[in-house]
């Protein structure tokens, strides 16, 4: 299906950005009636002037006085009204739009997402979702305001000068469809292209500012800034490309205004004199002044059309980018989720694996497989292998974030079978680069357990080994920095075993715990987590390929080395 037609899952999103019709409907009334009351301003205003040469008395000036007072001033309510109530309804649908675009990340994600970069991701999220209001704002309103106000206009003048009001018909017909044409030969492409690049540019930005230290000291920063000045200038270029192709709409539009005002001085002039025909009917000075002027204010409202046609292309990229985050079938590795009947708890818990495999998307070879433990309630196993061996991708399952072959079963019963949600209540992981928000420690604390007390909080640090750490720090206020900068590898590890703590997880998976840890603190961070972690109520599974004391575990498992890397 070619980005021109939005596929069923874009249509989904399209619909979603759309406000429902009684949120839509007053911002579509108030657009309507000022547009009809500019035109109305325009006509009123022409018929004064144009009478008030003559003369007469000012008993006949005084409606229109009235009038063009009346119409200057409802047009700015009705104005003011119009984008109050209709970037309203765009604002509330817009929420409802990221609301829905989350459930449908959330059952795939994080493996699900692992093959759009992070840059281009957050663009996705972000900037083309917020593109996404301009589907009523710009688009679909515009296109009702500007063709309503035109057809009343056009029934206008034809009353006055009909051929005239065919003038005007065809003039607004051919101003519609050859400015959309001229803008959809000359911007169209550009139009598709910014949103991709803008992606690709977050992409490249964000690659660097993560990396900034490794470029540098390799002396590979100037390649990568080069690369990221012509991806600028590609975007820069297709920016360029459609603003020409708005310049050229908006002048074909000009044009057919001009064209249209011709046509009503050629066929209402020779009514003046009585000679006009049956489409040219007698006219009065005033009356042809406001049939000729009138077309001047009904382009000025009928421009947004090719402006909507041009707002369109973007909204509908962006509505395809939003709609592929989440494929419309999910992998087959990604699980998906069979809501219990009933919900279920059950600790202590028993976690059994027999001849288990799973591999992430993608993948042409299972990143694990074979995978027979048993983990009861107090034991500690120690779960170790090379690298690539799927450490990490057994991790993932056991969390349900993969789909698995095989039985895993908690308590007897197949994972497969239980909410996820209800897996991840009972079976919990801490991450070989735990994730760490740009906020305090009590913050980072209490999204596990937000009930928990600052005493609590406290206790459960010291538990980890954080007492004095916490205390030099300033306590619990002392923030973390962005993605835990302020913190090193290891006291991010010992916060995330203190949120596991917190949680209360009766299934404890901490995988590779000092991977971002000097060997010198390795062996305390290993035996001060378990010590931290062990509980008669809890089993823990340790996954590192450093070696860990025998007093410290109850049972090891090696994973054999596999061909492919993680």
């Amino acid at each position: 299906m070619s980005d021109r037609t939005p596929t069923p899952a874009a249509r989904d999103v399209l619909r979603l950005a759309q406000p429902r019709p009684r949120w839509f409907a007053p911002g579509l009334l108030a657009g309507v009636t000022s547009a009809v009351m500019a035109v109305a301003l325009l006509a009123c205003s022409a018929w004064l002037i144009t009478r008030a040469a003559e003369m007469p008395s000012l008993a006949y000036l005084g409606m229109a006085v009235v009038g063009v007072r009346a119409f200057a001033i409802f047009r700015s309510v009705f104005r003011y009204l119009e984008r109050l109530t209709s970037h309203d309804a765009a604002f509330r649908q817009l929420a409802e739009l990221r609301l829905g675009i989350f459930r449908r990340i959330v059952p795939v994600a994080p493996a699900g997402l692992a093959q759009t970069g992070r840059g281009d991701l957050l663009t996705r999220l972000v900037r083309d979702v917020d593109d996404l209001q301009d589907l009523p704002l710009r688009v679909v309103q515009p296109l009702l305001v500007a063709g309503i106000t035109a057809l009343l206009s056009v029934i206008g003048i034809w009353l006055i000068v009909p051929a005239a009001g065919i003038t005007l018909l065809v003039c607004l017909l051919l101003a519609g469809v050859l400015g959309t044409l001229f803008s959809g030969s000359l911007a169209a492409r550009a139009e598709r292209e910014l949103a991709p690049l803008r992606g690709t540019l977050a992409d490249e930005v964000l690659e660097i500012v993560e990396n900034l230290d490794v470029l540098t000291a390799f002396d590979a920063l100037k390649p990568r800034l080069a690369a990221l000045a012509r991806t600028d200038e590609r975007l820069r270029r297709a920016t360029l490309r459609r603003s020409v192709g708005v310049g050229v709409q908006s002048a074909v539009v000009a044009m057919f205004a001009g064209a249209a005002t011709l046509g009503a001085l050629y066929f209402g002039i020779p009514a003046l004199d009585g000679g006009g025909g049956l489409l040219s009917p007698d006219l009065l000075g005033p009356t042809l002044i406001v049939a000729v002027l009138v077309p001047l204010a009904v382009f000025e409202v009928f421009g947004m059309i090719p402006l909507a046609a041009s707002a369109w292309r973007q909204v509908r990229v962006s509505a395809r980018r939003v709609a592929e985050v989440v494929p419309a079938s999910p992998p087959a590795e990604i699980p998906v989720d069979v809501p219990n009947l009933r919900p279920w708890r059950a600790t202590p818990v028993m976690l059994e694996l027999t001849d288990l495999g799973a591999s992430w998307p993608g993948q042409t070879e299972q990143g694990v497989a074979g995978v027979t433990l048993r983990l009861a309630p107090g034991d500690r196993v120690h779960l170790a292998g090379p690298s690539g061996a799927g450490k990490t991708t057994l991790a993932q399952a056991l969390v349900r974030f993969l789909d698995y072959t095989g039985s895993y079963r908690l308590n007897g019963v197949e994972a497969r079978l239980l909410a996820q949600t209800d897996v991840r209540r009972v079976v919990g992981l801490c991450e070989q680069r735990p994730w760490l928000f740009d906020d305090s420690i009590r913050q980072n604390l209490l999204f596990a357990r937000d009930t928990a007390t600052d005493a609590e909080l406290l206790a459960v640090l010291a538990r980890v080994g954080l007492a004095e750490w916490v205390a030099a720090r300033g306590g619990l206020d002392a923030r973390v920095g962005e993605r835990g900068a302020l913190v090193s590898g290891g006291q991010a590890q010992r916060i995330a075993l203190a949120r596991a703590l917190l949680a209360d997880f009766p299934v404890l998976i901490v995988d590779e715990p000092t991977a971002n840890v000097d060997s010198a603190q390795a062996d305390a961070l290993v035996r001060d987590l378990l010590r931290a972690a062990a509980d008669a109520h809890r089993a823990v599974l340790l996954i590192s390929h450093t070696p860990v004391p025998d007093d410290l575990v109850t049972a090891r498992v090696t994973l054999p080395a596999r061909a492919q890397s993680m």
